[in-house]
């Protein structure tokens, strides 16, 4: 790949100046870090897009039943380069039973350059199943789509837009994936340059993740909607006009429990100067939309919470504005290390949700200065309560925490690490607007180390073999990928040294496994919730420093590492669907090896089921001199 196909002017203006600025070596770095995504891509798509032969088996397959399905796309002065591209991509599909409808919304006054109907019949002498329809007038998107879907008679609507294109087998892979009754479908998606030809920016999604879906319009394409879902949620809307695909798609999940994320990159998005998916700002209005369907969707659904901008465009930032404060029962457990404690405690002090309690749990402190400090809080912090856990052998968190719990008046409890020192004033405001919505399990944080890179930004099963936090040591301004670091969004677990829950589900769930003495006990908390249709929440905006386990100490010693390599084991084998399956909130695409959601390698990808689990069985049979039972 040519290094001009990959660098543009403003590419190589950056370029200078860093190599001005900062020398040949940071110059080579930042080159290499910014072509690497595309090179690892192509890559990719070499050793994991379907072969030849894949798709000639595609193509002579047989089904039990073929759902016919109608892909709909809105023209406007389309180019005709591009109209025949996405023509073309239809028709090379090696799933058959389709058809296109066309609504060509140009208006008679756009001259030559809106002349589409002639390009289209061209098609239509060869392809009967190819419909158009065209209108005098020049129609906005919404309209303009409603008279492409009045065409369409299939049991599926598949939306594209008029100068992007499909991958050959992608209605063959929305065939499959809707033979167990899907109403919606989304697959993961690319670019497709304007210069180049060439595929870029992959987006490789997550399952059906509705907490990321009012954050950002991660599902966009390729979008598919049942055609009896369709009619219950009516048309797109004029009025929504910049976001109506948006608003749509927050209609449709409103309506169906059954979506079904498809793991492949069938959609490829063209970018070019004008298109939102290069230039942002070129379409301010849409963002401004995209908030006016967000506020209609938590108005249809009772919720009192206000979209707002977020970190960049097109990303939503959700406030709730509850009409109560319960009750929050601060949880942190304590030895000794007055001066973490302390900052915690100013850190709670400051916020401006008042209506808490905060439990101190005394866990075997050996300074006499500790239980000085302890009278000296519960005499002048009437909200401060010390209660004593006098367990034995050795730190166990989650003992400490239940013994705590049983303490708590609050109708939620906060469980916090001495060593956390929440960031501003709203950080437990921000986790108790998403907690006090029934059907949230659990909110978490995001987390920095001293030294202001993340520490925990949600948590994804199979990093490391087994379960860790999403972004782990990259710098706090860094977006993330898809700038999922700062969406609000579901995951499958968050840590518990700052993590929000209702008390109510903590004791129906047994609060915290006994099994579980240090490690993963908050992760299998987070599981035990989803396995009760719960859902567990990550908000950027809640926000904390972690000075990261300094009251417990490494795992140095023979006896911490057998532990923590038994309750691997334990976590593994409790939960080894989600751990052999993969991750829901993740996607299998993407790398387990490091937290920052790059793309998986071969060798990688190579490795069995199982394969860290097992290497960790083995070690603790040799460290223990006993088979693993």
């Amino acid at each position: 790949m040519k290094l001009a196909e990959k660098l543009t002017a403003q590419t190589f203006v950056k370029g200078f100046q860093t190599l001005r600025e900062e020398g040949v070596a940071a110059f080579y770095k930042k080159l290499k870090a910014r072509l690497r995504p595309a090179i690892e891509y192509h890559k990719w798509q070499e050793e994991n897009g379907p072969s030849k032969e894949e798709l000639d088996r595609q193509r002579n397959a047989t089904w039990e039943t073929m759902p016919l399905f109608s892909i709909i796309v809105p023209l406007y002065r389309t180019p005709e380069k591009y109209l025949r591209e996405m023509i073309a991509s239809v028709i090379r599909q090696t799933y058959s039973n389709w058809e296109l409808c066309l609504s060509d919304g140009s208006g008679t006054a756009a001259g030559e350059e809106a002349d589409l109907e002639r390009i289209v019949e061209e098609y239509r002498r060869s392809y009967p199943n190819i419909r158009y329809i065209r209108s005098d007038k020049a129609l906005p998107i919404p309209e303009n789509t409603n008279q492409a879907l009045a065409l369409a008679s299939g049991e599926y609507l598949v939306f594209l837009d008029h100068d992007d294109t499909l991958s050959e087998d992608a209605l063959y892979e929305a065939a499959k994936a809707a033979e167990n009754g899907a109403e919606l479908l989304y697959s993961d998606e690319d670019k497709l340059d304007i210069r180049t030809g060439k595929y870029f920016m992959p987006h490789f999604k997550p399952d059906f993740n509705i907490d990321l879906l009012r954050s950002v319009n991660y599902i966009c394409h390729l979008c598919i909607i049942k055609k009896e879902l369709a009619d219950r949620i009516g048309g797109f809307l004029p009025e929504m006009n910049g976001a109506q695909d948006y608003d749509y798609i927050l209609r449709a999940v409103e309506q169906t429990e059954h979506i079904v994320h498809i793991p492949k990159v069938l959609y490829h998005w063209r970018a070019h100067e004008n298109s939102t998916a290069e230039n942002p700002e070129s379409k301010r209005y849409a963002f401004e939309a995209g908030k006016k369907a967000l506020l209609a969707h938590y108005q249809r659904l009772g919720l009192p919470a206000v979209p707002e901008d977020g970190i960049s465009p097109g990303i939503y930032r959700t406030r709730y504005q509850w009409d109560r404060e319960p009750l929050v029962s601060v949880l942190i457990p304590n030895k000794d290390h007055i001066e973490d404690l302390e900052k915690c405690l100013q850190s709670l002090e400051r916020s401006s949700y008042q209506n808490k309690e905060i439990l101190i749990i005394e866990n075997n402190s050996e300074n006499a200065e500790t239980f000085a400090y302890y009278k000296k809080l519960e005499k002048e912090n009437k909200q401060v309560k010390v209660v004593t856990w006098k367990g034995e052998g050795g730190f166990h968190y989650s003992a400490i925490n239940n013994f705590g719990a049983g303490f708590a008046q609050g109708e939620y409890l906060l469980l916090l690490n001495n060593d956390i020192e929440l960031i501003g004033t709203e950080t437990l405001r921000e986790m108790m607007g998403f907690a006090m919505r029934q059907e949230v399990g659990a909110v978490g944080a995001r987390l920095y180390f001293a030294d202001n890179t993340i520490q925990h930004a949600g948590v994804v099963i199979g990093f490391g073999g087994i379960a860790g936090h999403a972004f782990v040591n990259q710098r706090r301004e860094e977006l993330g990928y898809f700038a999922r670091a700062m969406c609000q969004q579901d995951y499958s677990a968050v840590t518990a040294a700052c993590m929000l829950t209702r008390a109510e589900d903590y004791r129906s769930v047994g609060g915290l496994s006994m099994e579980l003495s240090v490690a993963f006990n908050d992760i299998d908390y987070c599981m035990k919730l989803r396995e009760r249709g719960k859902l567990i929440v990550y908000n950027p905006y809640a926000e904390a420093y972690h000075y990261e386990s300094k009251s417990r100490g490494a795992e140095d010693t023979p006896e911490k590492v057998l532990r923590f390599h038994k309750e691997i084991l334990i976590f593994g084998e409790r939960w080894k669907e989600i751990v052999q399956k993969g991750d829901p909130y993740y996607n299998p695409n993407l790398t387990l090896e490091r937290a920052d959601f790059s793309l998986k390698t071969k060798k990688e990808r190579l490795k069995p089921t199982g394969y860290y689990m097992e290497l960790v069985r083995k070690e603790v049979e040799k460290e223990s001199g006993r088979e693993w039972t």
